[in-house]
């Protein structure tokens, strides 16, 4: 059997930040290509499988689909048929019941077709106790189930009027008794085994829907799921001007605005109906087995479904739409962002499409802002974490924008981290995500992750300090114009030197005299560094506060650079290790490393949020371009800045066409030359630094 989940509600505690984001599950098993997709239908007897497996057989065909009755299968496997089988033990009926389910499942992976099965889960006769009869191999093969949720009196009636088959009379308490166990113990074992389990009211749903339901089904993976959540991107985007070079992309519940659309969906819904199972499903949903995974959030859209019909979805998400007040924060933001050709706006959210439509919609966004989201099958994908994160990707690397994004909960991590500026939108304490604080001090101290924050309402507390996560005012000047600056779709490399400081002058002086070699021009080059990192690499970087004893007795402010601990100096051997010593000097708790091949940095990248590459000359920018690369294929966009004594000016842009996407690079030069002279020999700045002028 197999499940799958929706719309997740931020303020719920559940799995680690460490789980939170390592959303593989292990439970994504519809996707293995020999895995055939085994679709369960099931009911207390007189529901109505045979006739609907009929029905569906009609409608579908043989091409895709194949259809079993359990008990044939079982007649054709059991020596003897059916009637020798009535005459097992039960340890033995259930190991042929396990045989069946397996020579469907084998067969229907070898045919490519998808297989729908009319089966039971337990027998139960009114005066003696239940008798369930689903096997551990139905748990490994089945990977959805279709329960026949018909009233106990309909069933009853049907029993009766039964004139093929001979059923014993069962009374309506009895058979309610009976459904109720089987969708209890269902919904159970289906979370536990990645089942996507759903009910279907067959006497009420057009059969029209549920080929809908199996046609989804068939094709739906995890692979096929992020495939539609791009095409949406691209449509999106595809119907903009082109001019894009900025997105912001927003997380929605939580961030947008305090509400949790997902709980007043649920809220609303739940006064409509008679009786709910729970006041909140998706929370016990999201607390399963399943967690946050993709079959999670599947699984939710399949709760959206069996409780509101289209028309019924869309008047909920009305009221809920009408229940919600964004924060006036974004809304100026959006408005002044949409007023230009260059910057675009996007909703990526785990929740409900059609809410924040309609949300927008009444603040009059709806034309400038697209929303990405799901919670009906006719969406045809969900958004979960790795979708969010997936889909910055591709505004990047396949649309070459920047991208700002902005995420409350643990499930936005991946794609706040994947952005080149994130912001972490921070509510009251009181609605807030619980699991937030743990998360982000993970992200932070280990995966190199930088972030500033936005508190709203304004009087809200931040998350951890202002050090680690800077604040942001959304709609402060500074904050505005850093958003609608307008960025080259082609690299743009940084640049800062100080070839007309006189500091450099006078430093650059002994580093170009001929006469200076060995101990001295090392000094010189460790002066240089010590000058570059004061002067330019703390204004590229950063610096954060902290607390220092003051020689009268209290505390005042310090300074160091920002994220210091999780900074990298490499020196680049072996002509950058004075100048990377000098750097070191100024920012003395970071990691210096050796490297003459990018490789080399490979188990001191983890956990980084800067890394600085020092070499003493960039001459046609070959090395810088190889350690970059390196760098950029295990951290996208981790901070990189290269410090150097000269660069020559023409290695400017042959770095910049060789890395193309490069938007978070830096170069520092104590001076740029046009001079295109690379030293060999006696002229070598290697060969001077450490006396081996006599090497070629």
């Amino acid at each position: 059997m197999h499940t799958a989940l929706e719309n997740v509600p931020s303020s719920m505690t559940g799995p680690t930040a460490n789980s939170l984001l390592n959303l593989s599950t292990g439970l994504e098993r519809q996707s293995a290509q020999n895995k055939a997709v085994v679709v369960g239908l099931y009911g207390v007897p007189g529901s109505g499988k045979t006739f609907l497996l009929s029905q569906l057989k009609q409608s579908l065909g043989s091409e895709h689909f194949a259809f079993y009755e359990g008990s044939e299968m079982i007649a054709t496997l059991v020596p003897g048929g059916l009637d020798a089988f009535h005459g097992l033990e039960e340890p033995e009926k259930q190991r042929w019941r396990g045989i069946a389910i397996e020579n469907i499942g084998k067969e229907c992976a070898n045919n490519r077709q998808v297989a729908v099965v009319a089966g039971h889960f337990m027998f139960w006769s009114e005066k003696e106790a239940e008798c369930a009869v689903h096997t551990a191999n139905d748990l490994l093969i089945y990977t959805h189930i279709l329960y026949l949720d018909v009233p106990p009196q309909l069933v009853s009636q049907r029993r009766l009027d039964d004139t093929i088959r001979r059923r014993p009379t069962t009374s309506v308490d009895h058979l309610l008794k009976w459904q109720q166990a089987e969708k209890t113990q269902l919904r159970d074992l289906c979370r536990r085994h990645g089942i996507l389990y759903t009910l279907v009211p067959s006497h009420l749903t057009p059969l029209t829907k549920i080929l809908t339901l199996l046609h989804d089904f068939r094709h739906h993976t995890e692979e096929y799921n992020l495939s539609q959540a791009e095409k949406r991107l691209d449509e999106v985007l595809n119907a903009g001007q082109g001019q894009l070079e900025t997105v912001l992309v927003m997380d929605a519940d939580k961030t947008l605005a305090a509400e949790d659309t997902g709980a007043l969906f649920w809220k609303r819904l739940s006064r409509s109906l008679q009786a709910m199972p729970e006041e909140f499903p998706l929370k016990s949903l999201f607390s399963s087995p399943l967690g946050y995974s993709y079959a999670a959030f599947r699984q939710a859209t399949l709760l959206y479904e069996e409780t509101a019909n289209d028309q019924e979805f869309d008047d909920i998400a009305q009221d809920v739409a009408s229940a919600v007040t964004m924060y006036p924060e974004f809304v100026s933001l959006l408005q002044v962002a949409g007023k230009q050709e260059h910057i675009g706006a996007v909703i990526i959210s785990c929740g409900l499409r059609r809410v924040w439509e309609k949300v927008l919609e009444r603040e009059g966004l709806s034309e400038t802002v697209k929303v990405i989201g799901g919670g009906r099958i006719a969406d045809g994908f969900v958004v979960t974490a790795a979708v969010k994160a997936a889909l910055v990707a591709r505004l990047q690397d396949k649309h070459q924008l920047y991208v700002w994004a902005f995420g409350d909960s643990p499930l936005d991590l991946p794609m706040l981290g994947k952005a080149e500026e994130a912001i972490v939108v921070v509510g009251e304490e009181r609605t807030r995500s619980k699991t937030m604080d743990m998360a982000l001090k993970y992200a932070i101290d280990n995966d190199g992750f930088q972030a500033r924050q936005a508190v709203l309402p304004h009087h809200a507390s931040p998350r951890l300090d202002t050090t680690r996560l800077p604040l942001v005012q959304l709609t402060g000047q500074e904050f505005v114009d850093s958003i609608l600056r307008r960025r080259s779709r082609d690299a743009s490399i940084r640049v800062l030197h100080a070839t007309e400081k006189s500091a450099a002058k006078l430093l650059m002086t002994r580093m170009r005299d001929a006469n200076v070699a060995g101990p001295l021009l090392r000094e010189a080059h460790q002066k240089a560094g010590w000058y570059l990192a004061t002067e330019l690499l703390a204004d590229v970087i950063g610096t954060e506060e902290y607390s220092i004893p003051h020689v009268q007795g209290h505390d005042t402010k310090g300074y160091r650079l920002s994220h210091e601990r999780q900074t990298l100096i490499v020196a680049l051997m072996r002509g950058g290790e004075p100048m990377a010593l000098g750097v070191n000097d100024v920012f003395p708790l970071a990691t210096f490393v050796h490297a003459k091949e990018p490789d080399e940095m490979l188990h001191h990248l983890q956990g980084r949020s800067n890394i600085v590459l020092v070499d003493s000359v960039v001459n046609s920018g070959k090395t810088v371009v190889q350690f970059v690369q390196y760098i950029r294929s295990l951290h996208p966009t981790i901070r990189i800045v290269v410090v150097t004594g000269v660069a020559q000016a023409e290695s400017i842009s042959i770095i910049e066409r060789a890395l193309p996407r490069e938007r978070r690079l830096s170069l520092i030069a104590l001076r740029l030359s046009a001079n295109k002279f690379t030293g060999k020999g006696t002229t070598d700045t290697g060969n001077r630094l450490f006396n081996t002028t006599h090497l070629p």
